[in-house]
């Protein structure tokens, strides 16, 4: 099983009663909910043109600090 890391979500108390609703009539867990649409908004940032230049832009900001920093 792979390492999971424990989160904590805060939601005001609307938000958090419509999704118990959507877990109960789903018969899913509300952890089983919110990993689907992480797994959902993961993939949309994959297929999404403009995150990936934004991604790529980060990447190789971050790669030249890292090089300055190894000296």
């Amino acid at each position: 099983m792979p390492e999971t890391k424990a989160m904590t979500l805060r939601l005001d108390a609307d938000r958090a009663a419509e999704l118990e609703a959507v877990a109960h009539t789903n018969d899913q867990s509300v952890a089983e909910v919110i990993r689907d649409a992480i797994d959902l908004m993961i993939q949309n940032a994959k297929n999404d043109k403009e995150f990936q230049a934004r991604l790529k832009a980060s990447m190789e900001r971050n790669a030249r600090i890292l090089e300055r920093l190894a000296g």
